[in-house]
């Protein structure tokens, strides 16, 4: 979820470094969601989902409501078609998301989903005719070397399927991030709570019509319960809280602990680790997410707060 949208929010008196200390937290909460997926023992993506997307929309539900006075459906309202489109390119990236984790390494995964700021900066392009920053055009470029050498060392290793799942959750995020901007939405929670109702609707209605049982065994629903009330609802929440004061190029930097931090939890815990090609294009990807991003700040440089 580094892809996570910035957008300009109201004054807070929260200080910078307890804003840096919230997103950085987000990233940590984020990471977790390969280790959680590999100690799913049975359940596929769409009974995973099903458990995560309904813990993650009551999270959220009461989250929103806190925060909007206890007037949430009016602020969920709010949120117009924009929220409504932004919620089903999440529901195209959390399910992505969760088989590219089932069908590939996590530290492929993740290289992979780190590319969802390019893919959002091409389709405000093409989309919202936004400008894009040469440099961001240069790091762009960079990015898709990064990703064509995983591709490839994919297709050679038979998980093709889940580097281009992976590929599509980006995408999905992508979506997301130009749809919350169409739509001038300043806060992207009612447009996740969304995305968990029609996730979980989906995939119920999959797992019916496919005979996939949603009686899943103890360990897989705690789990999948865990993931969407810890690594989706609170990091979203805490990441939300805490970009309000921290500047969009550095939130791309800061946010980047998602991707570090993903592989080695696996590696650490579960002894899964990267073939060579996977952290060279790896590698690439995350300079060419610094770069872009350390580009931003030399063109408005960040107040000392």
């Amino acid at each position: 979820m580094d892809n996570a949208v910035s957008l300009e929010k109201p004054e807070t008196s929260l200080s910078y470094l307890s804003g840096v200390m919230l997103v950085l937290m987000a990233g940590v909460f984020w990471s977790t969601m390969g280790l959680g997926i590999r100690n799913i023992e049975d359940a596929n993506v769409w009974q995973i989902l099903v458990y995560r997307s309904f813990a993650l929309a009551i999270f959220l539900f009461i989250v929103i409501s806190f925060r909007s006075g206890f007037k949430p459906v009016k602020t969920i309202k709010r949120s117009g078609l924009a929220g409504v489109i932004g919620a089903f390119g999440l529901v195209m990236a959390f399910s992505g998301g969760i088989y590219a984790i089932q069908t590939t390494t996590v530290a492929n995964a993740m290289f992979l989903f780190a590319a969802a700021p390019f893919f959002a900066a091409i389709l405000g392009w093409l989309i919202l005719r936004e400008s894009v920053r040469k440099a961001t055009w240069i790091a762009t470029a960079l990015a898709m070397f990064g990703i064509a050498i995983m591709v490839v060392d994919g297709i050679s290793l038979g998980q093709m399927t889940g580097n281009v799942m992976a590929l599509l959750s980006a995408l999905g995020f992508a979506v997301f991030t130009i749809a919350l901007r169409w739509g001038k939405l300043e806060d992207m929670l009612p447009a996740v709570f969304l995305a968990g109702i029609f996730a979980m609707i989906i995939s119920a209605i999959i797992c019916l019509t496919q005979d996939f049982t949603l009686l899943l065994s103890v360990n897989d629903t705690s789990i999948a319960l865990a993931m969407g009330v810890f690594q989706v609802g609170a990091g979203l929440t805490i990441y939300t809280v805490g970009s309000k004061v921290v500047p969009a190029a550095e939130l791309a930097l800061l946010s980047m602990t998602e991707v570090l931090l993903g592989p080695i939890w696996v590696w650490i815990f579960m002894g899964e680790t990267a073939s060579f090609y996977t952290l060279v294009g790896g590698v690439v990807l995350l300079i060419a997410i610094a770069g872009n991003a350390l580009s931003g700040l030399r063109r408005k440089p960040v107040p000392v707060i």
